[in-house]
């Protein structure tokens, strides 16, 4: 084990430990100190102005956007991004065993136009993990009909709706088999009658016990899923708990004023 993977206290049931996450671009200092938990099994939902962080700590999380400072910790892997090298294999090694363990669904589907359905879902499995392939397509036959997209598997994303691409989306961030699933405000570039669809399959996810963090503005489906809350603002966490006290009943005047203007906007 190297000094990286220094051991912090002892997990037990937590699945993602973030410590002191800081990150700027430039002059602009993204996320200042960010501290949370999440419990294995549990929805941590992230709630925010644009600009005030929420983006950027799933980006931290999965080693998008390196960290200028502070310490992750995913399951048994951990990364302290204060002393680790700025490259080289040592570098190279650490990131990349911190983002396997995370799958993430973005805004938009990012999917490869020219592959069918189990193509796409199948591709992370097998190029990047080098399993069978014979085995990661009956875990993505599963995973399709999980989401509702078994009849799909053949045809090409150009031929679904937005809806359903962000749900293979899905199925193809499921089939890495990660320890945390991070989604970045997955219906926002969807037409309203297609975010239900998505919304339900997250709702599934919960039930079944995956971990997840969710940047998302939907309010009401956060009331319904999380088990906890983090409202940010100016890259610092300004307030966290449950739902009900966070969204039901914030503390803070920055969280009301942000609630009050989503939820009754005239």
């Amino acid at each position: 084990m190297t000094d990286i993977q220094k051991t912090l206290d002892p997990m037990g049931d937590l699945r993602v430990r973030a410590i002191g996450i800081e990150k700027s671009f430039g002059d602009n200092h993204v996320l200042r100190g960010i501290d949370f938990e999440a419990v294995a099994g549990t929805t941590t939902v992230l709630l925010g102005p644009s600009g005030s962080g929420k983006t950027t700590i799933l980006r931290a999380l999965n080693v998008l956007d390196r960290p200028d400072g502070g310490t992750i910790q995913i399951d048994d892997v951990l990364v302290d991004f204060d002393t680790l090298p700025a490259k080289g294999r040592v570098a190279k090694e650490q990131i990349f065993r911190l983002r396997a363990q995370s799958g993430m669904v973005f805004q938009s589907h990012n999917l490869f136009p020219h592959k069918t359905v189990l193509e796409n879902v199948i591709e992370g499995p097998v190029q990047v993990q080098k399993r069978p392939r014979d085995e990661a397509i009956a875990d993505a036959r599963e995973l399709l009909e999980q989401v509702g997209l078994s009849e799909k598997a053949d045809q090409h994303p150009f031929q679904l709706s937005g809806g359903q691409q962000q749900r293979v989306g899905i199925a193809r961030a499921l089939a890495l088999k990660p320890r945390v699933m991070l989604f970045d405000e997955p219906t926002s570039a969807l037409d309203p009658e297609l975010v239900g669809e998505v919304l339900s399959v997250i709702k599934d996810l919960a039930h079944q016990g995956w971990t997840t963090v969710l940047v998302t503005h939907e309010i009401r489906f956060a009331e319904q899923v999380a088990d906890q809350v983090l409202f940010l603002d100016g890259g610092v966490v300004v307030e966290r708990g449950t739902s009900a006290q966070c969204i039901g009943d914030p503390q803070e005047e920055r969280t009301q004023q942000f609630l009050k203007r989503i939820l009754d906007p005239t």
